[in-house]
């Protein structure tokens, strides 16, 4: 990394050569020499401010970075930086702690914000005009990441982007939690942005709203004094008291929270303050949660502490529990049964008839739960959440009977009749829309109904694909390999490992290009050629004239573990190259066979009489002695050197290493379905490896596919074999029949 001096006696030598070399005219004026960023941080740090906001019990909830735009106690920020209808407190660089007496103004699609505190004489940042900022100009950051105050960071501006319909500026510098709301200051001393966005692909890359977005906020500003921000969005009291913590806030006619709750299990209640209609009643109200292992739903019988039942869905199924004090040993689940009306990823409509000697309860107007727990019978009703539950709900009601909000079973159908003839391209016709406009929310939920389980059987119909393209392949690939080891095709077996993360490949063609390639090397040579003029032709159209080469600058590709891309890029790892080698060389009658070194795979020459020759494909063909070979294998490997190094691999076990590379890769990329799809071949070619059938038991369970887990935990259980301990192998089990059995 080059030092802030050496960049800077570096810039110094660039203007002197620039002047030396007689580029600026002897009468001009002396080019304006910029700020060191030395000194430009020093006069830019005392603008910085660290702004907070309070949590509802006053504890410090958030940080992030504000700066001085008007000497008169004017701050800019990001608008998440503030929260909603929270206290905000700004610190200066002098120390100075303000209240915020107002938010200025605020723009919630640039996710901007200016804050007003009673201070004068500040030192206010200069704007500047993003509209004229060039790529590649240099930039610098300061704010408060991860709370560490008033930090620098240097970087460019390497493009404009939209992200979510706003225009950012793209820069290339590392932005972590507490940066936003920052300025981005160009070389002389200006804002050009507003530190906005971290990159969720890298950590040096970042995104600003330009500054000019800001300057209409502050030509036209809004106040909103403090004491009308602290009520935006806050429950109103006359209808809800919310205990037990969480943060309950009302927007849209919507009750929104989030936030762990002080009760066990993350346990808190909002309750209303409307009276019941009597001794029977009935509470409904529609809600929608994430994460789906959370909670959250109707509470009633409720004393305003920690006694009341509470109906609720919960990983996937509806609980009915009753709550008689403040710890786990005071609660008990009177029901807990699943239901297909139950929608995991949309709004649930929920429903509580309390009747005397029996409570009901509904799912999207299905009778659930009949139960004659009458332990609590008056008190009051309400919502609740559990753990870290962010819930939504709507549609609170209470009465004597309530009507169902959900759509008619009549309206489904005739949406679901409807869906069926809608055209693929094109809008809905007229009469259609028409004859739809008078179901009113219903007919919309219907309609979002319908879409999501369009969409949920679309992605099943894509599994399913997915699914018969994986049997296929297997089916080909155990075909390919079910010979003795000498009569294994290689090339094809090595293609069908690649085509079953590619549809479309087509096996035969890349053969083909195999063929064309060993024709081309015959014909170059005279008949009676012998066999190392058949191995120099061969490493000269693969290396000299087809120009195949190891890939040193993106070695980890997966894209170099697939044979026929390496074909078609004539790059690739190891192996691979060996592999397309051992299978041209073989159509010319060359005895070649893998070696697979530790870390790094080989080839040899291995003539019927005489020493054979090893060959590093991935060096252009090198011819490689043994003592390279042995330093080769020490350097990837922290044990001695071993003779059977030098031993032919078998064919089964290169394609074995071929998947294993791709299951690496695959690993790295945390993706469960191709590292599946891998552990599948190597059993097709290993159906004893108990390291595989753990790493696929393991794989299943995460992707719930609960047969096969518990199919190759009961391998495992019966199999004499060292390579898994047997408590591991139980602990396994037991979390598949949890699974499998989740009550």
């Amino acid at each position: 990394m080059i030092s802030l001096r050496a960049l800077l006696i570096g810039t110094a030598l660039f203007l002197s050569a620039i002047m030396g070399n007689g580029l600026q005219a002897a009468d001009a004026p002396p080019m304006p020499m910029a700020p060191s960023i030395v000194d430009l941080v020093n006069r830019v740090k005392p603008s910085i401010a660290v702004i907070t906001f309070d949590g509802r019990d006053g504890d410090r909830q958030g940080l992030g970075t504000g700066f001085i735009v008007d000497r008169n106690g004017l701050v800019a920020t990001n608008l998440h930086v503030i929260g909603e209808a929270r206290p905000i407190r700004i610190q200066l660089h002098d120390g100075r702690s303000f209240e915020v007496t107002a938010v200025e103004a605020t723009d919630r699609h640039h996710d901007l914000a200016l804050l007003r505190i009673n201070a004068q004489d500040l030192p206010a940042l200069e704007l500047g005009d993003s509209d004229t900022l060039q790529e590649g100009e240099s930039v610098i950051a300061v704010g408060n990441p991860l709370g560490l105050e008033r930090s620098v960071v240097t970087g460019v501006i390497s493009g404009r982007r939209d992200v979510d319909d706003r225009p950012m500026l793209q820069i290339a510098m590392p932005i972590e939690r507490g940066n936003s709301g920052g300025p981005l200051i160009d070389m002389q001393g200006r804002v050009q942005g507003v530190i906005t966005l971290k990159s969720l692909k890298s950590q040096n890359l970042g995104f600003a709203g330009p500054i000019n977005q800001l300057k209409p906020l502050l030509s036209d500003p809004n106040p909103v004094p403090m004491s009308q921000w602290l009520t935006i969005g806050v429950l109103d009291a006359d209808e809800w008291t919310p205990l037990a913590g969480g943060r309950w806030k009302q927007r849209s006619g919507h009750v929104l929270v989030e936030g762990a709750g002080q009760g066990f299990g993350g346990r808190c209640l909002c309750l209303s303050t409307a009276p019941l209609p009597g001794e029977t009643y009935e509470v409904a109200v529609e809600v929608k949660f994430t994460p789906q292992d959370g909670a959250a739903g109707l509470v009633f019988a409720a004393d305003g502490g920690d006694k009341h039942y509470g109906f609720y869905p919960s990983n996937g199924e509806l609980r009915l529990s009753r709550f008689d004090g403040p710890d786990v040993y005071a609660w008990q689940v009177l029901a807990q049964v699943s239901s297909p009306a139950y929608d995991p990823e949309g709004w649930n409509h929920l429903k509580v008839r309390v009747e005397a000697g029996r409570i009901r309860c509904y799912i999207n107007d299905e009778l659930l739960i009949e139960s004659n727990d009458m332990t609590y019978r008056m008190g009051r009703v309400g919502l609740c959440k559990f753990r870290q539950t962010s819930a939504e709900f709507r549609g609170f009601k209470i009465g004597e009977t309530l009507p169902s909000s959900r759509p008619t079973k009549e309206l489904l159908e005739q949406i679901a009749s409807v869906a069926d003839d809608l055209p693929l391209k094109g809008p809905a016709k007229p009469e259609t829309i028409a004859a739809l406009a008078p179901a009113g929310l219903p007919g919309l939920q219907a309609l979002e109904r319908q879409a999501r389980q369009l969409e949920a059987r679309a992605a099943r119909v894509r599994q399913l694909a997915a699914a018969v393209h994986e049997a296929r392949i297997m089916e080909a690939f155990t075909k390919a390999i079910d010979h003795s080891d000498a009569d294994i095709d290689l090339l094809r077996a090595a293609l069908w490992i690649a085509a079953i993360d590619n549809p479309e490949l087509d096996i035969e063609n890349y053969v083909q290009v195999v063929e064309r390639m060993a024709k081309r090397i015959r014909e170059s040579l005279p008949q009676d050629a012998d066999a190392m003029a058949r191995l120099a032709a061969l490493k000269q159209e693969l290396f000299e004239k087809q120009g195949y080469h190891g890939s040193r600058h993106d070695y980890d590709h997966r894209s170099n573990s697939y044979l026929n891309e390496v074909i078609d890029d004539r790059e690739g790892i190891p192996i691979t190259l060996s592999v397309l080698f051992m299978e041209v060389g073989r159509r010319l009658e060359l005895p070649i066979v893998g070696i697979g070194l530790p870390g790094h795979f080989v080839v040899r020459y291995q003539p019927a009489d005489g020493p054979g020759q090893l060959i590093d494909v991935f060096d252009r063909g090198q011819d490689l002695s043994v003592e390279n070979a042995k330093a080769k294998a020490l350097d990837a490997t922290s044990g001695d050197w071993e003779e059977s190094y030098l031993d032919a691999m078998p064919k089964r076990l290169i394609l074995v290493r071929m998947l294993r590379n791709l299951f690496s890769e695959a690993r790295s990329a945390e993706d469960t379905e191709r590292m599946l799809r891998y552990t599948n071949l190597v059993l097709v070619l290993e159906p004893d490896s108990a390291s595989d059938r753990f790493y696929r038991a393991v794989l299943c369970l995460q992707s719930d596919r609960l047969d096969t887990a518990r199919e190759d935990v009961d391998w495992l259980l019966s199999t004499d074999q060292d390579a898994i301990p047997r408590r591991t192998v139980e602990d396994l089990s037991r979390a598949v029949d949890r699974a499998r059995n989740p009550q």
